[in-house]
């Protein structure tokens, strides 16, 4: 056989195997769900990408028809271990990862093997809103904590949960647009670094909102900086770094991750059905609840990703500068 006509027919047969994986994949993805769900969550029981998780659970039941879905705790090195049971499990989109922030603070931390090229984000459903809180009888506002800390340089401390977590990276976020001398003390838990700010041990936590809403709600925790582009309905006369030009608007996202080989018509049919979650009334309800609508939660894959690198490259860059 002629060389050329060889190369025709190898052309036509690499065409033809694609069309048939593009098909099979097509109605894989309309036959989906065909086993049981697995939603791995990369943190512990009673948190909020537990009870993310949890939420979603029968409504994503609903979505497909009644599928049996299973939830399951891997909070172990900071989720890693939820990360890589979905890395190397089955490319089907029947495993799916339920993570917040923590996966890329913790991957540009170098505690987490995986990576965007092993996972692929379906879709972030929430963004909770980050705040610098203090003891209102501490400090009454941002402005007189910002002279403190100028005047007293390195003296400052500011807790929060784990190294590498959320809270940190608001916390390095804000001292590197400040140029504020502070320092970080990392706790186990937000309830530590909260009691520790009451009882006077350290002058301030950055974590998220919806955590605190008690305390704020008592009177003993204040938000006095949120790290947002405007500010609150809920909190009309707590300025955000945006008014100081200090573009930190980052929130603790809660995401779903596959397999990063999952089929794309797999990824789509997943991202439909946690977009219907989500528009969903029972859903919105919940986000009200908990106050996770101050800022729009959903974000699609794609613009996810591209929102993940950018973080990464920045969160890098503040622990190496550390």
């Amino acid at each position: 056989m002629p060389t050329q006509l060889r190369f025709k027919h190898a052309a036509l047969g690499l065409a033809l195997v694609g069309t048939v994986t593009t098909v099979q994949a097509d109605e894989e993805a309309e036959a989906y769900p065909s086993k049981a769900i697995q939603f791995l969550v990369a943190a512990g029981a009673g948190g909020g990408t537990d009870n993310f998780a949890r939420v979603v659970r029968p409504m994503f039941e609903e979505a497909v028809d009644g599928a049996r879905i299973t939830v399951i705790n891997l909070p172990a090195a900071s989720g890693a271990l939820a990360h890589q049971r979905v890395a190397n499990g089955d490319p089907d989109g029947h495993t799916l990862d339920f993570a917040s922030t923590t996966f890329i603070t913790s991957l540009a931390a170098g505690q987490n093997p995986v990576g965007l090229d092993q996972l692929t984000p379906v879709a972030r459903m929430q963004s909770d809103v980050m705040a610098l809180f203090v003891n209102p009888e501490r400090f009454e506002s941002f402005e007189e904590f910002k002279q403190y800390a100028e005047e007293n340089p390195g003296e400052v401390t500011v807790g929060g949960t784990h190294t590498a977590s959320p809270d940190h990276m608001a916390f390095l976020s804000l001292a590197d647009a400040s140029g504020l001398d502070m320092n970080f003390i990392p706790y186990d838990s937000t309830g530590n670094a909260t009691a520790n700010v009451l009882g006077g041990n350290i002058d301030a936590t950055t974590t998220s909102l919806s955590p605190l809403l008690s305390y704020i709600d008592a009177g003993q925790m204040a938000p006095i900086l949120v790290f947002s582009d405007e500010r609150l309905e809920d909190y009309p006369d707590v300025p955000t770094t945006m008014e100081h030009n200090w573009d930190l608007t980052d929130g603790n996202d809660r995401a779903v991750f596959v397999n990063a080989e999952t089929p794309q018509p797999i990824v789509a049919r997943l991202e439909e059905i946690l977009k219907e979650v989500y528009d969903s009334e029972e859903y919105q309800e919940y986000a009200e609840r908990v106050n996770l609508d101050y800022r729009e939660g959903w974000m699609n894959g794609d613009e996810y990703r591209e929102r993940l690198e950018n973080n990464f490259t920045l969160y890098s860059r503040l622990l190496e500068n550390e």
